[in-house]
């Protein structure tokens, strides 16, 4: 299956929406804890969750010819790019180069390592975005059943990682992206996040909002992790009043949502490990402010081993990386 490929020029709640979030999250209860220890323990995907079940059983249905092709080892270099609009490997997923049963299991995967909402928002994304499901592509990195593994999915406005929390100290397994081609914050699927993030910006007093707010944003796609030494734009959580980073905490939670349980608990426990949301900063850019409302359309979140870099103008491309300091 073939078709032309769309051009990506710059390749970017309600209340009802946060309680659904917080039910994803555990409670907004269970969060706060987090926030200044490492002592809880939290799930984390295995070799055994759904995901990985399913990646096991789509590998062992590949022939030695298509292994070829999509399959390489832990280290190669094609699982440390990071990049909003491209193919890790040629064929896609509805090429007559895949199975109806391998189809399948990548659809599996897809389901099994995002929440409800998070799956049918990312369905339509692609649908969007780029014809579909069908016009992603996949690879696996090592080898599944024998040490650590790799899936990973890509495509326009989107990568997708299941890891089995193989890859020691990355959440989600390393850097993930996901946008949407809309322009119109209307009708973005996930401009939500961007009004979410800007309730925290409301609530800052003016000495607050003048160190959150930026002219310029740094490059999209840098989100390499700095450490505990590192220099992190905008306003530091850590100096808020408690209101404000609970606000703060509730927004980690609208973001975490399209995520399954699992890779938000490790993202929770990572957090904490790394000093917890008191560690963060928030930055807002002035630039891209489209409709020129002062909702601010790009944004970051940072701190030593947390990056969330949205920018929501022309239209979405969002960066996350989150690892333990470190160790990745």
């Amino acid at each position: 299956m073939s078709k032309p490929r769309p051009i990506c020029d710059s390749c970017s709640l309600d209340r009802r929406d946060f309680l659904k979030t917080l039910g994803h999250v555990a409670s907004a209860g269970a969060v706060l804890p987090l926030l200044g220890s490492a002592s809880h323990v939290f799930a984390a995907p295995s070799a055994e969750s759904a995901a990985e079940t399913a990646v096991g059983q789509f590998y062992s249905t590949l022939t030695e010819a298509q292994r070829k092709v999509i399959c390489f080892g832990i280290d190669h270099d094609l699982r440390k790019k990071v990049n909003a609009n491209w193919h890790v490997t040629k064929p896609t997923v509805g090429d007559d180069f895949y199975s109806k049963e391998q189809r399948a299991l990548i659809g599996e995967i897809v389901k099994n390592v995002t929440s409800e909402d998070g799956y049918e928002r990312l369905l339509k994304q692609m649908e969007d975005d780029d014809g579909g499901l069908d016009f992603y592509s996949v690879a696996v990195f090592g080898e599944p059943g024998k040490g650590t593994f790799e899936w990973e999915l890509t495509g326009r406005h989107l990568t997708l990682r299941a890891d089995g929390n193989g890859i020691e100290g990355a959440a989600f397994g390393g850097p993930i992206v996901y946008g949407h081609g809309e322009e119109a914050p209307k009708d973005n699927l996930f401009h939500y996040q961007t009004q979410q993030a800007n309730e925290v910006f409301k609530a800052l007093d003016p000495a607050q909002a003048k160190q959150a707010l930026r002219p310029r944003a740094p490059g999209e796609a840098q989100v390499a992790l700095q450490g505990r030494n590192g220099q992190f734009p905008g306003v530091a959580v850590g100096s808020l009043s408690a209101d404000q980073q609970k606000l703060v905490q509730e927004t980690l939670g609208v973001l975490l949502n399209p995520y399954r349980k699992e890779d938000v608990d490790e993202v929770m426990a990572t957090l904490a490990a790394n000093g917890g949301i008191e560690s963060l900063h928030m930055a807002f850019y002035q630039q891209g402010d489209l409709n020129n409302d002062k909702v601010w359309d790009i944004w970051r979140v940072e701190g030593p081993g947390f990056v969330w870099h949205f920018r929501g103008a022309p239209h979405v491309h969002a960066y996350i990386n989150i690892g333990a300091v470190g160790r990745v």
